[in-house]
């Protein structure tokens, strides 16, 4: 038995997107700084609080992410903050949702080279308007048999997926950027990971990586050109394990 199946993740692996949400919260930090002291305040902490409590009730991405700093500046503010200023921030929210989809350097060569050797399938998660608005400009979508987009990424989902996939979790391979999200669940599971570490990492996603056992069916790349041999370098150490 060996590695059948691959999935990617989306955001911050095939193209960028956290590069926009940590310019729109330096925007909002600015518009706090009209208000208070940033430094005193503490606003990047006040305002992860803040998407830590919503997460659960608003989901990951833009919209997530508006209604939090929309949230955190009343709250911050004492109520203080103006309409104008409100209008600014919902106006941040707005770029998150029309910002262009740009493709990461290399990826494009890695999922065409990968979708030679093993069925590729997409698996996402954040707001569902947004996701499908993003793939929908993505030119890569055409090379993935399946796109999943999911509330939430941990091993139930990873679970459900696989069954309706009709691939055992050792015949699975996930590549992407989130340790918590893309690598740990599947690997948990007792499939393969590929992490692809981006520049900047979202609070809520950061992980510690596995030990042990588990540690020797993950590979970690700096980017996009290193895909390819890692994952061959686990398609062996897969049908070694089984032979």
């Amino acid at each position: 038995m060996s590695i059948r199946m691959v999935g990617f993740d989306a955001d911050d692996t095939l193209w960028r997107s956290q590069d926009y949400f940590d310019e729109a919260q330096a925007a909002y930090e600015a518009i706090m700084g009209e208000y208070l002291d940033l430094q005193r305040q503490e606003v990047q902490a006040h305002l992860l609080q803040i998407e830590r409590q919503n997460v659960g009730l608003y989901g990951y991405g833009a919209k997530g992410m508006t209604l939090s700093m929309l949230q955190a500046a009343v709250e911050i503010t004492q109520d203080r903050i103006s309409a104008r200023d409100i209008h600014r921030i919902l106006e941040l929210g707005r770029g998150l949702l029309t910002h262009p989809v740009e493709l990461l350097d290399g990826i494009e060569d890695a999922v065409r080279a990968l979708g030679t050797r093993h069925d590729l399938v997409l698996i996402t998660k954040g707001d569902l308007f947004h996701q499908e608005a993003k793939v929908r400009q993505a030119t890569l979508t055409p090379q993935f048999q399946r796109i999943e987009i999911v509330s939430e990424k941990d091993t139930s989902t990873y679970s459900r997926l696989l069954r309706e996939f009709e691939v055992e979790p050792s015949e699975f391979l996930m590549i992407g950027n989130s340790l918590k999200s893309d690598i740990l669940p599947v690997v948990e599971l007792g499939g393969w990971g590929v992490h692809v570490p981006y520049h900047s990492t979202w609070a809520l996603e950061h992980a510690e990586a596995p030990r042990g056992e588990a540690a020797s069916r993950l590979r970690v790349v700096s980017d996009a050109s290193g895909l390819v041999a890692a994952v061959d370098a686990l398609v062996e150490l897969a049908q070694a394990a089984t032979s």
